[in-house]
């Protein structure tokens, strides 16, 4: 694309590609100085061009310009950016059906679903924290939400692979971060809102308003999926910009599920929707998951497909990797791993393995905490645990710069009268909780989910993953397999 068609009066200069990172090597680019949390684009202007860039978008002054090189000073460096990524690649957003899923838990789970069931009737896409995925191809995930540039470009390759729809996590870095104020959304989903990132956004109030933006954004012909079971559901459907539909459990829905029965392998509820009751059958397991079952129904049917079709479809659902992923090698006693990380994820898991472990019978938990993250929810870690389970086992979850052990002592702070012991070693932590379960009890393994990597203090480091390590520890210590991989 001309530069002269991004920009008025500009010369006629043909761009290859965008960026904002400098230490990238480009071809005939544009750099946009991006002014992040940690770092400002402006100090790297110099290492741009020698990378690649013929065109500098800055909004501070730049001095010592180089010849040959155009600098454009624009008011709102990400705003501009946003506009010409959408530009760039064609407007990518507008020839797919969007779905934005937002809330602190339930976004994963949630957006794997519609993939899934939406990719039975035509193609449709996947961008979030498991993975990027559409068509034969499955890309590793950066964030959540990617960089502006990464989702513009993946919506186009998605379009010319023959996709029809696409399922997003929108997370609320992404909202407040500004990443996809040029996506255009025909269907957003709101799961909850409970205590999480409150390092990054200060208060409550500033995390929900983050989250709102997703919903003054939407197509205006497009329709807003909301949890009736929340205390936000009210104020978000005063700043809906689209039509409001409302799923839920406990209170009055267009999408509500009735007579919900739970297993450790399948699920049963009543689907009611306008005045009929639909019998629905899932392999997803836990009440926290037929309440993500019913936003990707009511998102889905909204949107288009035929209710009854969709429903056909929910008993053969893909296993979302580490979401209460399931473990069985044959093992006498229950095994699952989940990415729980917020203390209303952990309560939520707790009381599905409270529900289906007999009263005589002990629950093990095996977690810890980020570091370099919000503090406060350690001690209310403790506090839930406790409540829940007979053991608890402490360990390093992505401690980055702070010391794993005094991260456990600020979650043991909220321990009350349950037994707990500290490992560090996560795979170490991991052994001990299955080696010391009896049968019929049950062992959680919560925080990272299928994560395959560890943040320590010199950066993310290879790990095994909790569910590779907990099968390999089950298949060596019941069936005496040898596979340990500790190390891989």
């Amino acid at each position: 694309m001309k530069l002269s068609e991004m920009f008025d009066h500009a010369p006629e200069i043909e761009i290859e590609e965008l960026s904002f990172d400098s230490r990238i090597k480009t071809k005939n680019s544009i750099f946009f100085c991006v002014s992040g949390i940690n770092s400002d684009g402006h100090d790297f202007v110099d290492q741009a061009i020698d990378n690649g860039a013929l065109c500098i978008v800055h909004s501070k002054p730049i001095e010592n310009k180089r010849k040959c090189i155009v600098y454009i000073k624009v008011e709102n460096v990400l705003a501009t950016m946003n506009r010409l990524a959408n530009k760039f690649y064609d407007y990518p957003s507008r020839k797919l059906q969007v779905y934005g899923v937002t809330g602190t838990n339930g976004k994963s789970t949630i957006a794997k679903i519609i993939r899934d069931v939406h990719s039975r009737f035509e193609p449709c896409g996947y961008m979030g924290t498991i993975s990027i995925s559409y068509g034969d191809v499955t890309l590793p995930p950066s964030l959540t939400t990617p960089d502006v540039l990464t989702i513009h470009s993946t919506l186009k390759d998605m379009v010319d692979h023959g996709m029809k729809a696409v399922a997003m996590e929108v997370s609320s870095h992404g909202l407040e971060l500004g990443r996809v104020n040029t996506v255009d959304f025909n269907t957003v989903i709101f799961t909850n809102l409970t205590y999480d990132h409150l390092d990054f956004h200060g208060t409550f109030e500033n995390y929900f308003e983050a989250k709102k933006k997703l919903f003054k954004m939407v197509n205006k012909n497009g329709v807003c999926i909301l949890n009736a079971d929340d205390e936000c559901c009210r104020a978000l459907m005063e700043v809906c910009n689209a039509r409001v539909v409302t799923y839920g459990v406990q209170n009055d829905a267009d999408y509500r599920a009735d007579d919900i029965r739970l297993g450790t392998q399948h699920s049963r509820f009543k689907l009611l929707h306008q005045g009929r009751e639909y019998e629905v059958k899932t392999n997803l397991i836990a009440l926290y998951n037929i309440y993500n079952l019913l936003a990707a129904i009511a998102a889905m049917h909204e949107s288009g497909l035929e209710l009854e079709k969709v429903l056909d479809c929910l008993d053969t659902l893909d296993q979302v990797d580490g979401r209460l992923e399931r473990i069985d090698e044959g093992q006498p006693f229950n095994v699952f791993v989940d990415f729980a990380h917020t203390p209303d994820g952990l309560q939520k898991v707790f009381e599905y393995a409270k529900l289906i472990t007999q009263p005589q019978r002990k629950i093990i938990a095996v977690f810890g905490s980020a570091g370099k993250r919000d503090r406060h929810k350690r001690k209310v870690f403790g506090s839930v645990a406790s409540e829940f389970c007979d053991m608890i086992i402490l360990t390093e979850d992505d401690p980055r710069d702070e010391d794993p052990r005094e991260i456990a002592n600020e979650i043991k702070a909220g321990i009350v009268d349950t037994n707990n012991i500290y490992i560090e070693n996560r795979y170490d932590a991991i052994r001990q909780a299955i080696e010391m379960a009896n049968v019929d009890d049950t062992v959680l393994i919560l925080g990272k989910g299928d994560e395959t990597f560890i943040y320590r203090e010199n950066g993310r480091e290879p790990y095994i993953g909790d569910h590779r390590a907990a099968r390999a520890i089950i298949r060596r210590y019941y069936l005496g397999i040898e596979e340990d991989g500790k190390d891989e």
